[in-house]
């Protein structure tokens, strides 16, 4: 009988715990994360259901986080799952037996052709997307960039111009705010992006015009360059090795390894370059008893190999908090030869006499970055706060070693020049930001930043070893802003409305050790942001937005020390220049019919005090040319991205921007009056094989354009590129054949009252890139995480 009774009790108490608290023996977990086909990127939000159709009962739902990834608890059984989101379409994964913890890896959506409610519009052209506010270039759909730098990829997005020393523009205006990862960084300073590599880059974001969150630096906009980043569990990496003609050779191996609680990254990458480029110049004197000319011939060897890595770790303290640290670290060492020879012509066409200058340049840079986060997210949708840390300290060492000589009609014997500029900067960069939704569709933000910078450059030389007086100085500049801003999301019916207020303190200091600059500006401004958005139908979009922003004089524009490499064309800056300030105003549509996309932008933009560079004759045959504040810019354009898609396999885009100006102004005196325009066309074509096989070309031409003093021809390039997978996607190769024609021609006609200038730049010609990717435990579509 006592028998029985135990039996007894034992039956019960195993029925009540496995109806009652035996709950979290029974359950399981699954998860996995959620991904867009088309652009590899996570999507925050994607809602993932667990439809119960055997064994138990009910629907569980959980959402994906910012990266992607879910995790929920369940009863053993059998279920169906529906994993969605707002614009996808919606993937179901029929009676899926859970009998233990299921990893269900990396899930893609693919988005839907019809247009939502400030949704982005994916396939606008071979790696591109358009979102509401801003345009989105994938990287890893552009093959003519493969094996390149950060300066070729942004020559392959739309609208956007990089000249040969590094200048960006977008719609061919400058003042454009580089960011990495949505803030400044040492990687974008004194063109380091040359040191960039495009394999480390998961998209190019243009944002014309920005809401309040983004600083309001830069009147011509923003481009934010977004950094990959790995979302595998395990330990899984990739190596990239890229052979160039003429030689740029780099290579990048990638590694990381992630558990629930870590995730632990490392980057390590090289490069060696030994180029050359070729320029013209001839100087033709005007007016009586001047007329001659000169022709100067240079030869530039750019030569210099580099290194950079990459470490650090997230920390994920729980499901809702997570820290990062990491650090990065660059150097390149640049060695460069230049070979000047100047011809001397009387009015007859005669030579006169010839003088040659020879420098030696070498420029050890080195760059670093560290820097800490920490995110906090909430249950609720929408709900985060952000707060990150960096600072940023790199130094660079300018040599120059100069002989100059002349030639005929006798030889001279040789002067000797040697500069030196060393430069150094120390950067703090504290920022914090949150989100929170407010009733059904309502968004609030706010946050503020702090940038503390401060950088010094001191420059000597010598002429034959006697120490020249007017170049033997330091200049300090320190800066520092304050900002704060919010901004409101929302939308009634077919309308969405974003209202932001951004103010900003600066507060800037000039100062060199022998007195001649002392400049202290402190002014406080008001950035206010409206973005309005109206829903014609489901395939069809209209948005206006209107923004103030700033362009602050950056440390090249205003430092009077610009190096002696060529002392009859001297670049220095202006200390005494003044920020300039936009109101810009956009008009947009997207629309989608079928198999054709347009999207048409009218903007208009009205600047105080803009930049333009002038070039002034400060002796026969010597010039100056250096930066002032103009009266005022008046800009008006009109901006067309388009898709056609002939076939399912074939993409084709014509990207196209015409902009008019009209500008005012005063220099030395004189007044003036400028009007121009110009424009530009970029066509891609994207085919893919069923060989796995992808074939792509790009050309782009831009229209000849006057400045102030000067008038530019046409320039236009064609670059072809092919890829291919191999070893079950394993194994990418790819080749790309850029500047097909050798067409890549600057040149430029500048006239003055007693002379004219005409300008040939060759650039580096024809380039052939060969890249070669492996990846192991990581498929193609999975990134690297690189620095953010």
């Amino acid at each position: 009988m006592k028998t029985i009774k135990a039996i007894l009790i034992i039956l019960l108490v195993s029925l009540f715990t496995d109806r009652g608290l035996g709950q979290e023996i029974q359950k399981v977990i699954v998860k996995g994360s959620v991904h867009s086909r088309q652009t590899q990127l996570p999507l925050d939000g994607a809602s993932i259901t667990l439809r119960a159709i055997s064994g138990v009962q009910g629907l569980t739902t959980t959402m994906a986080s910012a990266n992607g990834e879910f995790k929920v608890s369940v009863e053993k059984g059998y279920y169906d799952i529906i994993i969605s989101f707002v614009s996808f379409q919606a993937l179901l994964l029929p009676r899926q037996q859970i009998d233990s913890n299921k990893d269900l890896g990396t899930v893609m959506l693919q988005a839907k052709t019809q247009l939502l409610e400030g949704a982005e519009v994916t396939g606008m052209m071979p790696g591109l997307s358009l979102e509401l506010d801003k345009k989105v270039f994938y990287v890893g759909s552009d093959l003519s960039a493969k094996g390149g730098t950060a300066n070729d990829v942004l020559n392959n997005v739309p609208s956007v111009n990089v000249d040969g020393k590094g200048n960006i523009s977008i719609r061919g205006e400058s003042g454009v705010r580089i960011l990495v990862n949505g803030k400044p960084s040492v990687i974008s300073a004194n063109n380091g992006l040359e040191q960039l590599s495009a394999s480390s880059i998961e998209k190019i974001e243009v944002i014309n015009n920005p809401s309040a969150k983004y600083e309001a630096q830069g009147t011509a906009g923003i481009i934010n360059i977004v950094l990959k980043k790995n979302m595998l569990t395990g330990l899984n990496g990739s190596v990239q090795t890229t052979w160039t003609s003429p030689t740029n050779h780099n290579g990048n191996i990638n590694l990381s390894y992630k558990t629930d609680k870590v995730n632990l990254f490392g980057d390590v990458g090289f490069r060696y370059r030994d180029l050359t480029v070729r320029s013209e110049l001839k100087r033709i004197s005007l007016g009586e008893g001047k007329q001659r000319f000169l022709k100067q011939e240079t030869s530039t060897d750019w030569g210099g190999r580099g290194h950079n890595f990459y470490i650090g770790g997230d920390y994920y303290i729980d499901s809702l908090n997570t820290l990062t640290a990491s650090f990065y670290h660059s150097t390149l060492l640049v060695d460069n030869r230049i070979d000047n020879q100047y011809d001397y012509f009387s009015s007859g066409g005669k030579l006169d006499s010839t003088t040659q200058r020879f420098e030696q340049y070498n420029e050890p840079k080195k760059y670093n970055q560290l820097e800490v986060s920490y995110v906090k997210t909430f249950e609720k949708k929408d709900k985060n706060w952000t707060t990150s840390m960096r600072y940023d300290f790199w130094h660079d060492n300018e040599n120059q070693y100069i002989s100059q000589s002349s030639v005929f009609p006798m030889p001279v014997a040789t002067d000797n020049l040697v500069t030196q500029n060393i430069e150094s900067s120390n950067d703090i960069f504290i920022q914090s930001d949150y989100i929170n939704t407010i009733g059904s569709r309502g968004k609030l933000e706010v946050g503020g930043r702090v940038d503390l910078r401060a950088i010094r450059s001191d420059y000597w030389a010598t002429a034959n070893g006697v120490l020249l007086e007017e170049y033997d100085n330091k200049l300090n500049y320190n800066e520092r802003l304050i900002a704060a801003y919010f901004q409101w999301n929302n939308t009634m019916k077919r309308w969405s409305y974003q209202f932001g207020l951004r103010t900003e303190l600066s507060l800037i200091e000039i100062a060199d050790r022998k007195g001649d600059f002392n400049k202290d500006r402190r002014y406080i401004d008001i950035f206010p942001t409206i973005h309005l958005g109206y829903k014609i139908q489901d395939n069809s979009d209209l948005q206006l937005s209107y923004s103030r922003r700033i362009d602050r004089p950056e440390f090249p524009q205003l430092n009077p020390f610009g190096g002696l490499s060529d002392l009859r064309n001297l670049t220095i800056g202006n200390a005494d220049l003044d920020p300039a300030y936009t109101n810009a105003i956009e008009f947009m549509l997207m629309q989608k019919l079928s198999q054709f996309t347009i999207n048409p932008t009218i903007y208009y933009k009205y600047t105080n005090s803009f930049f333009q560079y002038f070039v002034q004759e400060t002796a026969v045959d010597y010039f100056l040319r250096s930066p002032i504040n103009m009266d005022y810019e008046k800009r008006y354009g009109l901006e067309l991205n388009s898709l056609y898609s002939p076939l399912p396999n074939w993409r084709i885009a014509l990207n196209f921007n015409y902009y008019g100006f009209n500008q005012q102004g005063e220099f030395s005196g004189e007044r003036y009056f400028v009007k121009g325009n110009r424009w530009t066309a970029q066509l891609n074509s994207r085919l893919r094989l069923p060989t796995r096989l992808v074939i792509e070309s790009v050309f782009t031409y831009t229209s000849n354009f006057k400045e102030v003093q000067s008038l530019n021809s046409p320039v236009y390039k064609f670059n072809i590129a092919i890829s291919k997978d191999i070893f079950n996607e394993k194994m990418t190769v790819s080749m790309a054949f850029n500047n097909v024609f050798d067409s890549l021609v600057e040149k430029q006609t500048l006239n003055g009252s007693t002379y004219r200038l005409e300008s040939k730049n060759y650039g580096v010609g024809r380039i052939v890139n060969a890249t070669a990717t492996y990846r192991f435990n990581r498929k193609k579509e999975q990134k690297d995480r690189l620095p953010t």
